[in-house]
């Protein structure tokens, strides 16, 4: 499942990463999306906008884009 299609308040584990790019991977490992990391939506902009998660205390926004570079799981 991809993060897009959850809603705000609903929780979720990285499963996998989807992305080609070594380096935008990387980047999100610095954020602290690792795989098994456990999230929870705060925000959801409407018509695809940005994302707002929780994850390991810190609160990051995501493009559209970039929260298709994983795959989660609830």
């Amino acid at each position: 499942m991809k993060l897009k299609t959850m809603k705000e308040g609903e929780k979720g584990t990285v499963s996998k990463f989807t992305t080609s790019d070594p380096q935008y991977r990387q980047k999100l490992l610095r954020m602290g999306l690792t795989r098994n990391a456990e999230f929870t939506v705060v925000r959801k902009a409407p018509f695809g906008g940005p994302i707002e998660i929780e994850v390991k205390g810190s609160r990051l926004v995501l493009r559209s884009d970039e929260a298709d570079a994983f795959e989660v799981e609830q």
